[in-house]
């Protein structure tokens, strides 16, 4: 007899990508992390802490954070809850609206997080494919009329942005809840948020692990009307944010300028290395994010391996219709040369 449920049972689980630890001789370029340290302003706040903030409990609802978000993004502070990490946050939407029964839909491929955590919940599930040229699978998602329907956008690992005209016809036409995962907009031509006034549906969810430069601090939120943020917090965890993560990361929001400079220059590097890349005989897809989705010309399990014997860290999905290809997050330009010297040599 299993101590798990059969659903956990049943399920393969999520399998982040590889980590090794600071400070080893490795060019990592596989799980899409900002190659420039987080804002000046966040970094003074963690080395001057007090540590009376680490005795007590930390503000359950982030207000400090909140408050930055909403002067930083001309939103109301209620339209606002925060989490451990947006994937946190994704935990939440599913937990609170999700169960057996009530369908979660997302087109595919995307952020196979969806999969697991719907998984977890033992709700129904419905993955429905992206059309050519990443065409968003309009009529099925809405005719799906999923409980909470998933869009990454930009998505991963393709990279490319959905319509706002798309999105709009989802939030109106569907009765569920549509939640936009904003994790790479930092790097977009363009964001949905003007979505959340008009729609009583939408949750839009944003992450400081990419723009910021602050992945390993654990920090995104959600952005709603006030009737769907009093929801979410019916299920969340008391203290889902530390004090630490709270401060640190109001600092990081108020300093909007110096992490749309990073950003400026991520686009940068990302277009020049997709021109190389195409020199070299990649195929490359245009992409929103601080990655590039990859074919190369060769086996790509096996450039993939070639590549970590090299001390450089890619991301391969052994799965269909992405395993001949190689999803690339961008480096600093030192990095990237690197990488494409190392490249010339495998091929």
């Amino acid at each position: 007899m299993s101590y798990f449920r059969p659903s956990v049972d049943a399920m393969a689980g999520y399998v982040p990508g590889e980590q090794p630890k600071p400070g080893t001789p490795i060019i990592k370029l596989n799980t899409n992390e900002n190659p420039y340290l987080p804002s000046p302003n966040a970094i003074a706040v963690l080395k001057n802490l007090d540590p009376e903030w680490l005795r007590r409990y930390p503000d359950p609802y982030a207000n400090d954070f909140r408050q930055a978000t909403s002067e930083a993004l001309n939103i109301p502070k209620d339209w606002i809850m925060v989490g451990n990490g947006s994937d946190d946050m994704l935990n939440v939407v599913v937990r609170a609206c999700a169960e057996p029964g009530r369908k979660v839909v997302y087109p595919m491929p995307t952020y196979v997080l969806y999969r697991t955590l719907t998984e977890i919940q033992d709700a129904d599930r419905l993955e429905i494919p992206y059309g050519e040229n990443n065409q968003l699978p309009l009529n099925e998602l809405i005719a799906a009329q999923g409980a909470v329907t998933f869009i990454a956008s930009p998505n991963s690992p393709s990279g490319h942005v959905v319509a706002m005209s798309d999105l709009r016809q989802l939030a109106t036409n569907l009765n569920g809840v549509l939640v936009i995962d904003e994790a790479y907009v930092d790097f977009a031509e363009e964001t949905a948020l003007p979505l959340i006034e008009q729609f009583q549906n939408v949750i839009i969810l944003r992450t400081l692990s990419k723009g910021y430069s602050l992945a390993g601090l654990r920090l995104g939120f959600a952005i709603a009307q006030p009737h769907l943020i009093r929801g979410l917090f019916k299920v969340r965890d008391s203290y889902s944010v530390d004090a630490i993560a709270t401060l640190v990361g109001a600092a990081a929001m108020r300093d909007q300028n110096y992490k749309n400079e990073c950003a400026e220059k991520v686009k940068r590097s990302r277009e020049k290395l997709a021109i190389e890349l195409r020199q070299l005989g990649f195929k490359v897809w245009d992409s929103q994010t601080n990655f590039l989705l990859t074919q190369p010309p060769g086996n790509a399990a096996k450039i993939y391996e070639a590549l970590k014997q090299q001390n450089i860290l890619v991301r391969y999905f052994n799965q269909p219709n992405l395993d001949d290809k190689l999803r690339i997050s961008v480096g600093t330009d030192e990095q990237n040369r690197i990488l494409i010297n190392t490249l010339s040599q495998i091929l």
